[in-house]
């Protein structure tokens, strides 16, 4: 038994993570659309803008667009824009920003080639391998958090990675974000759930960061996501929460909820137009509450299973949306949001290799903000703890690739080659000695051995090694103290807010 658990613990501790740092992305962006398409669908977007218009449930933002020149409806809700007043207020969505965490060296830049990658987010379950599929609470979602805040390919969290279900949703909030400030020193997340979700959010993260109100309206610090519920409605406790975080400067990712044949039309042209429609509004809308404030385009258009009207992710037609949405983001000159999604019920093969579509539609679309990066399954209901390290190891694999291929006098072995000669080997090569441990990628998770040497050491399976390795991150993680006057203010915010009853429900 001693022998065995000395073996394990070797094959735990020899799992290998590349440094952190922010990669961007050196290729050029694929185009699935000709320009004659992608500008069919812009204007089939606008014309359902104008013609069709968007239900708008919040009287305040309804309201502020009143003031900025949109068209009101008799019902007061349905709001048509002209595409002038679109295009017009959209223009002052910046095209990148940084996006700042407690530290400096884990600010992260938005927009342009660059990718952040995330946590999976908002998932009402939690699995791993030893208890099997539960209701989320309050410790996984902190253990989840501490993974984001140890594997490296994380560079932001997205949202709460599992819901704390056992915790009041009055004052979840509360105890979630703080949770998060502490947990973690990457840029935080927060629900646009109504205003005083969304103002309490904003200010633990100010606290978190030991900063003053006019430096948090100088360095976005905190984002969210409002989703439209297609089709072609915004509800009001996310445009109320918007409000707050625009006119605090914060960003906003506005991302339309369009699954072909459910939500919006079947064809994937449709249901961008749909989703762009949608998108625009968001961000028109955006930049009606404050000129210049930082906002993404949202694309998450998938399909439904039509016979049992289940969503599907990771599909064809999402990776076709996917890099179509990158063409439309860009045309805009706005940065673009998108996932990394699957719908397997289990973190298996299926889920590996939806995943593998939906990151390949991510860097072929060059999406500058990938939502849900590790640990999603069941299309969303689950957050996976084996699921989020297999889907670091693809990550880590993806950045690599990222790294350009160097050719050069030195690269192109033609010395390495007459060294060698015909029929022998370059393992003991001289150029082969000087770079073995630079020259390859070093995975977390594969096993590149041959069958009897795997099948003798105890045919453990990818699953099964990345259970070991996300249990060895937990063991080994370190809180990132809070200084003590912070931990104090952080404290009193919360205690405070939490004695006046948190937020109502809705």
């Amino acid at each position: 038994m001693r022998r065995g658990r000395d073996k394990a613990a070797r094959e735990v501790a020899s799992f290998q993570q590349a440094p952190y740092k922010q990669k961007s992305n050196p290729f050029q962006p694929m185009s699935i659309f000709s320009e004659d398409e992608i500008e069919s669908i812009h204007e089939a977007s606008l014309k359902v803008l104008s013609d069709t218009g968007i239900d708008i449930q919040s009287p305040r933002a309804v309201e502020i667009l009143k003031r900025e020149g949109a068209m009101i409806g008799g019902d007061g809700k349905r709001v048509t824009f002209d595409p002038e007043f679109i295009m017009e207020k959209i223009t002052t969505t910046p095209s990148e920003f940084t996006l700042h965490g407690r530290h400096k060296d884990r600010h992260v830049h938005v927009g342009g080639s660059f990718i952040v990658n995330t946590m999976v987010s908002s998932a009402p379950n939690v699995s791993d391998l030893d208890r099997g599929r539960i209701l989320g609470n309050f410790e996984d979602y902190s253990n989840l958090i501490r993974l984001g805040e140890s594997l490296n390919t994380v560079h932001a969290l997205g949202g709460y990675p599992v819901e704390p279900c056992d915790v009041d949703v009055r004052i979840r909030h509360l105890h979630a974000v703080s949770a998060a400030t502490r947990l973690c020193t990457k840029p935080l997340f927060g629900y646009a759930i109504g205003s005083e979700r969304m103002l309490d959010a904003i200010e633990i993260v100010r606290i978190g960061r030991g900063i003053d109100e006019e430096t948090l309206l100088r360095e976005p610090s905190i984002t969210t996501v409002v989703n439209a519920n297609s089709p072609l409605v915004y509800d009001k406790a996310l445009l109320e929460g918007a409000i707050e975080m625009a006119e605090r400067n914060q960003p906003v990712i506005y991302t339309p909820f369009t699954l072909a044949g459910a939500m919006a039309p079947i064809t994937i042209a449709g249901a961008l137009v749909q989703q762009n429609a949608e998108a625009l509004a968001g961000l028109a809308f955006h930049q009606c509450v404050k000129p210049g404030a930082p906002a993404m385009y949202g694309s998450f258009t998938s399909n439904v299973d039509m016979r049992s009207g289940s969503p599907a992710f990771g599909t064809p037609e999402y990776t076709q949306a996917t890099i179509a949405s990158g063409q439309l983001a860009r045309k805009y000159k706005i940065p673009l949001r998108a996932s990394n999604a699957n719908a397997s019920n289990a973190p298996d093969e299926q889920s590996v290799y939806e995943s593998q579509m939906s990151l390949w539609a991510c860097l072929l679309g060059q999406v500058n903000f990938i939502l849900h990066g590790h640990g999603w399954i069941e299309g969303g209901l689950c957050a996976s703890y084996e699921k989020v390290i297999l889907d670091a190891e693809m990550s880590q694999m993806m950045e690599a690739f990222l790294e350009p291929a160097k050719v050069n006098k030195d690269t192109l072995g033609v010395d390495a080659i007459a060294e060698v000669g015909p029929a022998s080997h370059f393992f003991a090569a001289k150029q082969t000695m000087e770079r073995y441990e630079t020259e390859h990628y070093s995975s977390m998770l594969s096993d590149w051995r041959n069958f009897e040497s795997w099948r003798d050491s105890g045919a453990v399976t990818t699953t099964q090694r990345a259970n070991k390795i996300w249990k060895q991150l937990l063991t080994d993680y370190q809180e990132p103290t809070l200084e003590s006057a912070i931990e104090a203010e952080l404290s009193c915010f919360v205690e405070k807010r939490i004695s006046e009853g948190g937020a109502p429900p809705l």
